[in-house]
């Protein structure tokens, strides 16, 4: 089975860098208690590593 990565907004974007703003979208977050289900890849642990303070991550079986 594929590994997937289950990623919830969990802070606001407020006061934060307009590059960790446009990562966040990139997810397919945009507010506070969204959660996005997203591949298990290299690029997307990158997004997640950016914005690490802001979003709780979970790995799932997809």
């Amino acid at each position: 089975m594929a590994k997937s990565l289950k990623i919830t907004q969990t802070k606001s974007v407020i006061s934060e860098k307009q590059n960790q703003r446009d990562t966040l979208r990139s997810l397919g977050l945009r507010k506070i208690g969204q959660t996005v289900v997203r591949e298990d890849t290299k690029a997307n642990r990158g997004y997640v590593r950016a914005v690490a303070h802001l979003v709780e991550v979970e790995e799932i079986d997809a």
